[in-house]
Protein backbone atom coordinates (compact mmCIF):
# COMPACT_ATOMS: atom_id res chain seq x y z
CA UNK A 1 0.00 0.00 0.00
CA UNK A 2 3.00 2.32 0.27
CA UNK A 3 2.83 3.18 -3.45
CA UNK A 4 -0.79 4.34 -3.20
CA UNK A 5 -1.29 7.91 -4.39
CA UNK A 6 -4.60 9.73 -4.58
CA UNK A 7 -5.58 11.17 -7.95
CA UNK A 8 -5.48 15.01 -7.81
CA UNK A 9 -9.14 15.34 -8.86
CA UNK A 10 -10.29 13.08 -6.02
CA UNK A 11 -8.12 15.06 -3.65
CA UNK A 12 -9.65 18.34 -4.85
CA UNK A 13 -13.29 17.21 -4.85
CA UNK A 14 -13.43 15.17 -1.65
CA UNK A 15 -12.56 15.37 2.04
CA UNK A 16 -10.62 12.60 3.78
CA UNK A 17 -12.63 10.89 6.51
CA UNK A 18 -10.80 7.72 7.51
CA UNK A 19 -9.07 4.59 6.26
CA UNK A 20 -10.72 1.18 6.34
CA UNK A 21 -8.81 -2.08 5.90
CA UNK A 22 -8.75 -1.61 2.11
CA UNK A 23 -10.21 1.75 1.21
CA UNK A 24 -9.71 5.36 1.99
CA UNK A 25 -13.12 6.83 2.80
CA UNK A 26 -13.69 10.32 1.44
CA UNK A 27 -16.68 12.62 1.57
CA UNK A 28 -17.68 14.25 -1.70
CA UNK A 29 -17.62 17.97 -0.96
CA UNK A 30 -21.21 18.50 -2.06
CA UNK A 31 -23.69 18.99 0.78
CA UNK A 32 -26.68 18.30 -1.50
CA UNK A 33 -26.08 14.56 -1.21
CA UNK A 34 -24.88 12.01 1.35
CA UNK A 35 -22.06 10.92 -0.95
CA UNK A 36 -18.99 8.95 -0.01
CA UNK A 37 -16.17 7.76 -2.22
CA UNK A 38 -14.18 4.61 -1.41
CA UNK A 39 -10.72 4.41 -2.95
CA UNK A 40 -8.81 1.14 -2.62
CA UNK A 41 -5.34 1.92 -1.31
CA UNK A 42 -3.60 0.03 -4.10
CA UNK A 43 -1.24 1.53 -6.65
CA UNK A 44 -2.15 1.88 -10.31
CA UNK A 45 -5.58 0.23 -10.17
CA UNK A 46 -8.17 1.40 -12.69
CA UNK A 47 -10.71 -1.43 -12.73
CA UNK A 48 -12.25 -3.72 -10.12
CA UNK A 49 -10.97 -6.82 -11.94
CA UNK A 50 -7.39 -5.61 -11.40
CA UNK A 51 -7.81 -6.13 -7.66
CA UNK A 52 -7.07 -9.51 -6.15
CA UNK A 53 -10.09 -11.67 -5.38
CA UNK A 54 -9.66 -10.91 -1.67
CA UNK A 55 -9.51 -7.17 -2.35
CA UNK A 56 -12.60 -7.37 -4.56
CA UNK A 57 -14.49 -9.04 -1.74
CA UNK A 58 -13.21 -6.49 0.77
CA UNK A 59 -14.21 -3.57 -1.47
CA UNK A 60 -17.74 -4.93 -1.77
CA UNK A 61 -17.88 -5.62 1.97
CA UNK A 62 -16.79 -2.08 2.86
CA UNK A 63 -19.18 -0.48 0.35
CA UNK A 64 -22.25 -2.50 1.28
CA UNK A 65 -21.79 -2.38 5.05
CA UNK A 66 -21.07 1.35 5.06
CA UNK A 67 -23.85 1.96 2.54
CA UNK A 68 -26.38 0.08 4.68
CA UNK A 69 -25.38 2.05 7.78
CA UNK A 70 -25.59 5.36 5.89
CA UNK A 71 -29.01 4.44 4.46
CA UNK A 72 -30.31 3.90 7.99
CA UNK A 73 -28.69 7.05 9.37
CA UNK A 74 -29.89 9.25 6.51
CA UNK A 75 -33.28 7.56 5.96
CA UNK A 76 -32.46 7.04 2.30
CA UNK A 77 -34.81 5.89 -0.42
CA UNK A 78 -32.13 4.23 -2.58
CA UNK A 79 -28.46 3.39 -2.29
CA UNK A 80 -26.38 4.02 -5.42
CA UNK A 81 -23.05 2.18 -5.74
CA UNK A 82 -21.06 3.01 -8.85
CA UNK A 83 -17.61 2.92 -10.41
CA UNK A 84 -17.47 5.16 -13.44
CA UNK A 85 -13.95 6.49 -13.84
CA UNK A 86 -14.61 8.42 -17.03
CA UNK A 87 -13.14 11.61 -15.55
CA UNK A 88 -10.82 10.04 -12.95
CA UNK A 89 -9.11 6.82 -14.02
CA UNK A 90 -8.12 5.73 -10.49
CA UNK A 91 -10.52 3.07 -9.21
CA UNK A 92 -13.02 4.62 -6.84
CA UNK A 93 -16.47 3.51 -5.76
CA UNK A 94 -19.25 6.02 -5.16
CA UNK A 95 -21.57 5.26 -2.24
CA UNK A 96 -24.50 7.66 -2.50
CA UNK A 97 -27.61 7.70 -0.32
CA UNK A 98 -30.40 9.03 -2.52
CA UNK A 99 -33.69 10.63 -1.58
CA UNK A 100 -36.72 11.02 -3.80
CA UNK A 101 -36.65 14.69 -2.81
CA UNK A 102 -33.04 15.32 -3.88
CA UNK A 103 -32.29 17.73 -6.70
CA UNK A 104 -31.25 15.08 -9.20
CA UNK A 105 -33.87 12.39 -8.48
CA UNK A 106 -34.50 10.07 -10.27
CA UNK A 107 -31.50 10.75 -12.51
CA UNK A 108 -27.82 10.44 -11.65
CA UNK A 109 -26.13 13.00 -9.41
CA UNK A 110 -23.30 13.62 -11.89
CA UNK A 111 -23.47 16.89 -13.79
CA UNK A 112 -26.54 18.16 -11.94
CA UNK A 113 -26.13 21.81 -10.98
CA UNK A 114 -23.18 23.06 -9.01
CA UNK A 115 -21.76 21.42 -5.93
CA UNK A 116 -22.66 23.09 -2.66
CA UNK A 117 -19.54 22.79 -0.52
CA UNK A 118 -19.98 21.87 3.12
CA UNK A 119 -19.82 24.69 5.61
CA UNK A 120 -18.02 23.92 8.86
CA UNK A 121 -21.16 22.90 10.78
CA UNK A 122 -22.45 20.68 7.96
CA UNK A 123 -19.07 19.00 7.53
CA UNK A 124 -18.75 18.38 11.28
CA UNK A 125 -22.23 16.85 11.40
CA UNK A 126 -21.60 14.64 8.38
CA UNK A 127 -18.26 13.44 9.74
CA UNK A 128 -19.96 12.57 13.04
CA UNK A 129 -22.66 10.66 11.15
CA UNK A 130 -20.06 8.70 9.17
CA UNK A 131 -18.09 7.95 12.35
CA UNK A 132 -21.25 6.62 14.05
CA UNK A 133 -22.03 4.50 10.99
CA UNK A 134 -18.54 3.04 11.01
CA UNK A 135 -18.70 2.31 14.73
CA UNK A 136 -22.08 0.57 14.51
CA UNK A 137 -21.09 -1.37 11.38
CA UNK A 138 -17.89 -2.76 12.88
CA UNK A 139 -15.82 -1.77 9.83
CA UNK A 140 -13.14 0.15 11.70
Amino acid sequence: MSDFALHPRLDADTLHVTDLPLCQVRLMNDARYSWLVLIPRRADIREVYELSADDQAQLWKEATILGKAMMAAKAGDKLNLATLGNMVPQLHLHVIVRHETDEAWPGPVWGQGRAVVYDTAQETAMRACITRCLETSGLN
